[in-house]
């Protein structure tokens, strides 16, 4: 319990420093001569994005306020930043997102989030957004825009579906580990429930009080990330598949284990 409230102490002021910087970052400075003449929801200085997906994003962007009142708009720079500047040219507010792109740092983004948007999106929720699609590797491999694109989707699905507690998505390196942790649950939980003696098939006692162990493996860290995640139901398929099956071969193991010694004994007595 102790280490869980640590956890989420670390977690909580992670998502503090990062609502920080991205202010620092964009604010930092005012030199309203960067900003274009006409309103526009892009201000791509670092070029992150081509003429095509900066003309299909702005008009993305421009209907989805028009639709739902939620503004998000996006800044990228590298040497030079408008700070304090952008703030005026796009009346940020309560309903307002920035998105920062700097690679300078690194995480490529950052994020100034209006008030309104932590009702529905709590502030581990940005902190993941920022590491999953932010971190360096997923900018090599999808590039500075493909970064920036995945957060405002990921974005616009949470307020379209009223709220989100995590990421939708699942990557498959976090797919990955919830398949490893189930596996694992399978074999302590297939261990555990081998008989001790041959009067019984199947060890209940040892299984419950192993249980905490297994439960966590296999329900906290196998099976919730993907359900609070995606409605994909093949990683949740493999992963129960896996647990049984980890769990079986481990039954039979320590079965066959306990029994070695039982049958020594009888040899011995004869």
């Amino acid at each position: 319990m102790l280490k869980r409230s640590f956890r989420k102490a670390i977690t909580f002021i992670i998502g503090l420093l990062i609502i920080v910087s991205a202010e620092v970052s964009a604010f930092a400075y005012d030199n309203p001569d960067l900003l274009p003449k006409e309103q526009t929801p892009i201000i791509d200085l670092a070029k992150a994005l081509s003429k095509e997906q900066r003309s299909e994003l702005e008009t993305s962007l421009n209907t989805y306020e028009k639709e739902t009142g939620w503004k998000i708009r996006v800044l990228s720079q590298f040497e030079k930043t408008p700070g304090l500047a952008v703030k005026d040219y796009w009346n940020l507010d309560e309903t307002s997102l920035l998105i920062i792109a700097d690679p300078r740092g690194g995480n490529l983004l950052s994020f100034n989030v209006g008030d309104a948007y932590f009702a529905l999106m709590p502030r581990i929720f940005w902190v993941e957004l920022q590491t999953r699609y932010g971190n360096q590797f997923y900018v090599r491999d999808n590039g500075e825009d493909g970064s920036i694109l995945s957060s405002i989707k990921a974005v616009e699905t949470c307020l379209d579906r009223g709220g989100c507690e995590v990421v939708p998505g699942l990557p498959k390196e976090q797919w990955l580990f919830t398949l490893l942790t189930s596996i694992l649950g399978g074999i302590i939980a297939g261990f555990a429930a081998s008989p001790r003696d041959g009067k019984e098939a199947f060890s209940i006692g040892w299984l419950l009080l192993l249980s905490p162990l297994w439960i966590i493996l296999f329900g906290i860290f196998g099976i919730a990330p993907i359900i609070t995640r995606t409605t994909d139901l093949l990683p949740l398929f493999r992963n129960i598949l896996s647990f049984l099956g980890s769990a079986t071969g481990a039954y039979l193991i320590a079965q066959r284990k306990f029994k070695a010694p039982e049958i020594e004994s009888k040899k011995e007595i004869k």
